[in-house]
């Protein structure tokens, strides 16, 4: 894997690997569908995970009953405050990850403690701001 991995654009194979394993709905289908279950959506809708110039949403931040999953919740509120771009907090997800010993993020969204996900998200700032 590159070094510069984050200081490059996202690859487009991404979004298939996203689209493939977790989904990738479109920002109106989640307001459609939140909609339909909360009487103001918006809330909701300002946690998400935006990419592709903001039109998709990756599967992976959602339980499969819909609820995102709290712990993807707060692991992006940790990359938004580090100023990690949501397409590169996408890829983080998805890529094995060092300070994970080889793990990739994704597959940890379950755990019931988030600050390994955070330390390596921290991990990650640094690097990419080296």
């Amino acid at each position: 894997m590159p070094a510069n991995l984050y200081r490059s654009p996202v690859p487009e194979q991404l979004w298939d690997r996203i689209r493939d394993e977790f989904k990738l709905p479109t920002l109106e289908q989640l307001r459609e569908r939140f909609a339909a279950v909360h009487e103001d959506p918006e809330p909701v809708m300002r946690q998400l995970v935006r990419v592709e110039e903001g039109t998709f949403c990756p599967g992976f931040q959602f339980r499969p009953d819909l609820p995102l999953n709290p712990v993807v919740v707060g692991v992006f509120e940790r990359a938004l405050e580090l100023r990690i771009p949501h397409n590169y907090f996408a890829l983080w997800m998805m890529v094995p990850s060092p300070a994970l010993d080889g793990r990739r993020p994704v597959d940890l969204r379950e755990s019931r403690d988030p600050s390994l996900l955070r330390a390596a998200l921290d991990r990650l700032r640094v690097d990419v701001a080296a």
